[in-house]
């Protein structure tokens, strides 16, 4: 039976780099590996442009109704003058509370090929393989009450709220516990129980439950010290777990020891398995349009999706090693670029992955 994807791409650099995500797909459904359905929508600041709103209502239903949403990138300094409700982050922050999205995974693997693009030593960085699994859709940026206020004296408050229930730390531990148990058997769970009540109850809850996971090491952090370990000997690590504003913050450190943001794909998933897939980096406005953005964490995503929605795990593994063959050929964008190696575009970019998996079945 056809499994629909529902592909928003989104703003900035987000089209160019999922239409080579499409290639791959196409590639895969060419000859069978895949039985999809595409459609296709408007999220973010396309979609305000379009309807006056980031996150329309027919969108969000083909969100529902998909096996899978594959998402390219939200946001660009156009829009940021608008209200914050209309802003192209509310599309994206509505897609997972939609959705019910609270599971976020990132992998952060440094492939041998580039462990010069990383701004830290190769000895240090070399053989990493750390997945962050991050809360989505609790915590501040969802808590309430929130916004920003006018005091009797006339001065602005600005108010956020930190907030998690047993239940939502619960179920995002269970999810990390299971990864683990497929990996090394180690869990490091982030929080700030010594200044924030709210993590408090997230690392009492994160025990409890790794009670039924007697296989499981797990190990407690301060957030502020899991960011210096994480550039000091990030091998430490195997499943870090952790709140959706620390878990924001953690990942996108953690792509650095990589080489570039342009290369860690993502995954978002509810308890029933549908997710949404997408790169973690941002829109990029700054090269939409040049032609020189980097697909191939866009590229795994598709990975990803196939792997933890669709149930494709050996066309999964093709696209991995697909890309892997594309690093050992020499082949960069601009952002992954090291002496020796050639330097190509978007386009071509996924070209070479595309002939890479075409070679695979020859």
């Amino acid at each position: 039976m056809s499994k629909n994807i529902l592909v928003v791409a989104g703003d900035g650099i987000g089209p160019e780099i999922v239409a080579e995500a499409i290639k791959v797909i196409d590639v895969l459904q060419a000859e069978g590996a895949i039985d999809v359905t595409l459609q296709h929508a408007l999220v973010g600041g396309a979609a305000y442009d379009a309807f006056g709103d980031p996150l329309p209502e027919a969108t969000l239903n083909a969100a529902k109704a998909a096996d899978a949403v594959l998402l390219g990138a939200v946001g660009g300094p156009k829009w940021e003058p608008l209200p914050i409700a209309k802003r192209p982050e509310k599309g994206l922050l509505g897609l997972r509370a939609g959705l019910g999205l609270f599971a976020n995974l990132r992998p952060a693997i440094l492939y041998p090929q580039l462990a010069d693009a990383s701004t830290l030593k190769p000895e240090i960085v070399a053989g990493l393989d750390l997945m962050i699994v991050r809360e989505l859709t609790g915590d501040i940026y969802f808590g309430q009450p929130r916004g920003i206020e006018t005091l009797p004296s006339g001065e602005r408050r600005g108010i956020n709220t930190m907030v998690y229930t047993e239940s939502e730390v619960e179920r995002i531990c269970r999810v990390a516990f299971e990864i683990a148990m497929k990996r090394d058997k180690r869990v490091c769970s982030v929080d700030k129980a010594n200044v924030l009540e709210c993590t408090e109850l997230w690392r009492e809850v994160a025990i409890k439950t790794a009670a039924d996971y007697p296989d499981i090491t797990l190990m407690h952090m301060y957030v502020d010290n899991a960011a210096m370990q994480l550039v000091r000997a990030p091998k430490q690590f195997d499943v870090m777990v952790t709140g959706n504003i620390f878990g924001d913050i953690l990942s996108d450190c953690a792509s650095m020891l990589t080489g570039s943001i342009g290369m860690l794909p993502s995954a978002s998933l509810n308890a029933s398995g549908q997710g949404m897939y997408e790169p973690i980096h941002g829109s990029a406005p700054d090269i939409a349009g040049r032609g020189i953005a980097n697909p191939l964490a866009t590229i795994l995503s598709v990975a990803m999706m196939l792997r933890h929605s669709l149930n494709a795990p050996d066309a999964a593994a093709r696209i991995e090693a697909a890309v892997v063959r594309v690093l050992d050929q020499g082949l960069r964008t601009a952002d992954i670029l090291s002496a020796g190696m050639r330097q190509v575009g978007t386009v071509e970019m996924g070209d070479a992955v595309v002939a890479a998996l075409n070679a695979g079945v020859n």
